[in-house]
């Protein structure tokens, strides 16, 4: 594997572990053990953070020193400001620009997030409700758009890392099951209507005490991401 491929493994293998919850905020990133575990420079692991920082996901300290994100309440406030304000207007595009097979893909998807639900893997529930939303965006036809609804997504992961408290994954599938409905109908305004309700209520879920940092070994928690992204940096 390439240099390149082997820094894209380590950025999507951290990022995920990030978004599915397995590193939490707080958890500190030393470059050595990060080095070691994907086999790189410690050049390309502080790349790979820089990249995590500029998505929001990662902090680097004075002394270089790089742990997985804390946002405050009032961060969070606004980052779901903004994403309820984008998202109504990705709604509104997408009824407006809906290609033949994009019904398809979402409930293709929302199948996922059914399975992922009925054997009770969490982790994988928590990124595959993010990607409907990106999905969604991406069919909006406005990679803008697309690429701020992505980067909001990933941070409100991870503000519900912070704040958030288990709820039923019953309730986004069923949701984005209506919101798949009130597109095949091309009723605008009702999706817009869906959207803003469903945002709240992941909102509701984020105003809670902070979560601690996990002790576990960083290596044992980021050696199946690191499988996962080595396959995905391999087919680009």
């Amino acid at each position: 594997m390439s240099l390149s491929k082997k820094a894209d493994t380590a950025y999507l293998a951290i990022r995920r572990a990030i978004i599915e919850h397995a590193l939490v905020p707080g958890t500190k990133l030393p470059e050595d053990p990060l080095a070691e575990q994907f086999a790189v420079s410690r050049t390309l692991i502080r790349a790979a953070l820089a990249r995590l920082a500029s998505d929001g996901l990662v902090e680097i300290g004075n002394k270089r020193t790089a742990t997985v994100a804390r946002p405050s309440l009032e961060e969070a406030r606004a980052v779901f400001e903004a994403r309820r304000c984008i998202e109504a207007e990705i709604v509104r595009l997408a009824v407006a620009r809906l290609k033949p097979g994009a019904i398809q893909m979402l409930e293709a998807h929302v199948r996922e997030e059914d399975a992922a639900a009925g054997a009770k893997q969490g982790t994988a529930s928590i990124r595959l409700a993010g990607e409907f939303h990106i999905k969604l965006a991406e069919m909006a036809g406005n990679p803008v758009l697309a690429r701020y609804l992505s980067e909001l997504a990933t941070r409100c992961s991870l503000i519900l890392a912070v704040y958030g408290r288990p709820h039923s994954s019953d309730c986004a599938v069923n949701e984005h099951r209506d919101l798949i409905q009130a597109l095949r109908e091309k009723n605008a305004e009702r999706a817009v209507s869906l959207m803003d309700a469903h945002l709240h209520g992941i909102q509701e879920r984020a105003l809670l005490p902070e979560r601690q940092a996990s002790d576990e070994d960083l290596g044992s928690i980021l050696a199946p991401y690191a499988k996962t992204a080595a396959d995905t940096a391999g087919k680009t």
